[in-house]
């Protein structure tokens, strides 16, 4: 067996592609969506994802703005931009790049944000909301790794599905999303005793811990789909995922790459959900 990759740079074109005309319908309304981000500090990663986000938004007709700060900034000044932004008619998003320095407090940070402009996903309300399925915005990379299932017609509901990470940022919210849609649920972290035990049971295998190559053939269900959300950078500058790629592949039925599989995804789903608040913002005027 080898597994069908899952291209997620074929898939974004794709879905960005179907929401760009949604945006040019809205600029043609006089709503043209925008988006601003938030970046305190220099950190090189952070900065490379915003001017990504920045060309992303360019390309979907998205109107963009980039705050910046200097690491030194108090945080006080942070969130009293993001009310400023909050108030602005131009801006239907705000997103804040994460990480913020050490001397901030980001759940404060986060929740200075308008719930309706919480692109990210990341308010407490927005959080909260995915436990009954009414969340305004559901964070970006779960919301696109749900999309990655639906669009290879993979099913969900009845599915056993092992999530992996309990991040508040992929692993908790992709379990809700997953059970939402009537998976059965298994949530692991890299220290659940016996792993291979839960994770050879999963018809969906998503993995979100940050240790490269976690997991092996030996730890996989003939068949199973497997999404890999890790990324993380070797000693060799080359980038590589939480899954052993070239071992996996062999097993599984479905299997997607990093690079190239859900971060394009994610960036996307952050253009339709500012679309998509674009597109409320004209419906309440």
């Amino acid at each position: 067996m080898s597994a069908k990759i899952i291209d997620g740079n074929v898939l974004a074109r794709e879905i960005r592609a179907e929401w760009k005309a949604r945006s040019d319908l809205l600029t043609e309304q006089g709503m043209q969506p925008g988006l601003a981000v938030i970046i305190v500090g220099s950190n090189p990663a952070s900065s490379i994802y915003v001017r990504n986000k920045a060309r992303a938004c360019d390309e979907a007709g998205i109107h963009s703005e980039i705050h910046s700060f200097p690491e030194s900034t108090n945080q006080n000044e942070v969130i009293l931009r993001i009310r400023e932004l909050n108030a602005d008619p131009r801006i239907h998003g705000i997103l804040v790049q994460l990480p913020l320095p050490n001397h901030f407090e980001s759940r404060e940070i986060i929740a200075s944000i308008s719930v309706e402009k919480d692109v990210d996903g990341f308010h407490l309300y927005n959080v909260g909301a995915l436990v009954t399925g009414n969340t305004v915005f559901p964070p970006c990379t779960p919301f696109g790794v749900i999309k990655m299932l639906e669009k290879n017609n993979i099913a969900i509901e009845g599915r056993h599905a092992v999530v992996v990470g309990r991040s508040n940022i992929v692993g908790k919210p992709m379990a809700l999303m997953l059970l939402e849609r009537g998976a059965t649920i298994t949530i692991c972290t890299s220290k659940t005793r016996n792993l291979a035990d839960h994770t050879r049971r999963a018809d969906i295998l998503v993995v979100a811990t940050g240790r490269p190559h976690m997991i092996t053939s030996d730890m996989v269900k003939p068949g199973a789909a497997v999404i890999d959300v890790g990324i993380n950078r070797m000693p060799d500058g080359k980038l590589t995922g939480d899954v052993d790629f070239e071992s996996v592949k062999e097993v599984a039925g479905h299997l997607t790459p990093v690079p190239g599989g859900v971060g394009p995804m994610t960036i996307s789903m952050l253009l339709c959900s500012t679309i998509a608040a674009a597109e409320r913002a004209l419906a309440r005027a």
